[in-house]
């Protein structure tokens, strides 16, 4: 799904209605606010405290990253200077260069998360002003962010919690109602949505796509789960393995009353796409396998 209007900052923080670009901005709270790029609809979160932004993930285009720093610095007044990386993967640091300024955040395996992207984008990276390992908070204003080591679709993955906002920041750990699973462990990706749901959110940010209610999560596992079954049953039948998996429709892995958007189809043609090419789940057919003949 694409956006070809979007809502516009006003000075004060408000929102008022101009087509200006294919992006999506939205005030989840008066200082929270949510952009949606065009570029993969990568998404970033900013919290905002006085004139301060600080940035959870940096959008997938340098046009995206222009018009982010358009309506916080040019029309909200606001200056960037923390982004924080949920993941340091190229559609979620476009902005990066934008704020030279502003202190880097990221896991100390971002570099791991970096290398192992199909397509990398070396002009969007900068080393990070700030590593951690398992976990770190920060207060900003009225909220108070915790950033969490949760590797899922990647070996350097944050989730974070602000519990203020009844709010999570997912990244790619969920991509919409569902996942995505290139060069990632099906089972660390389904433990990092776990422990998510955990923490019992009423709101989930994703990395791509924008924000939903806290069923997401279990939506999420209920897809995984279900393509999961359906690609593991195909491995042990062998039966023309690689046509009848990519014929497994997206409808047969949503949760019930789930509807798919346009962008959750397309990644879950590159999700079948990818199990093919990377024998994702042969691993668990293998155990399935020996299981049935003990």
């Amino acid at each position: 799904m694409s956006f070809a209007a979007t809502a516009t900052g006003t000075e004060d923080g408000g929102l008022q209605s101009r087509t200006v670009h294919a992006m999506q901005h939205e005030r989840i709270e008066r200082d929270i606010h949510l952009f949606v790029g065009d570029a993969y609809q990568s998404v970033a979160t900013a919290f905002i405290d006085g004139d301060g932004v600080l940035l959870v993930d940096a959008l997938a285009s340098a046009d995206d990253a222009r018009w982010l720093r358009h309506v916080l610095c040019d029309q909200m007044g606001k200056t960037v200077r923390v982004i924080a990386a949920t993941h340091f993967m190229s559609d979620h640091l476009a902005a990066l260069p934008l704020f030279p300024q502003a202190t880097v955040i990221a896991h100390r395996n971002h570099r791991h998360a970096f290398l192992s992207q199909n397509r990398r984008d070396d002009a969007v990276y900068r080393d990070p002003e700030l590593v951690f390992d398992s976990a770190l908070r920060i207060r900003w204003g009225r909220h108070e962010l915790r950033l969490l080591h949760n590797p899922g679709k990647t070996m350097d993955h944050l989730s974070v919690d602000v519990p203020s906002a009844d709010l999570v920041c997912a990244g790619d750990n969920i991509v919409g109602r569902i996942v995505y699973l290139s060069r990632a462990d099906p089972a660390q990706v389904r433990t990092a949505i776990g422990r998510m749901r955990q923490f019992g959110r009423g709101t989930v940010v994703g990395g791509h796509i924008g924000r939903f209610g806290g069923e997401v999560l279990g939506h999420a596992l209920h897809y995984l789960d279900r393509l999961a079954s359906a690609v593991v049953a195909i491995r042990v039948d062998a039966r023309d393995p690689d046509a009848r998996i990519a014929a497994i429709a997206i409808e047969d892995c949503l949760a019930p009353g789930v509807v798919p958007v346009a962008f959750e189809r397309e990644w879950h043609q590159r999700n079948l796409e990818a199990i093919v090419a990377q024998s994702v789940f042969s691993l668990d057919a293998g155990i399935a396998m020996r299981s049935a003949r003990a």
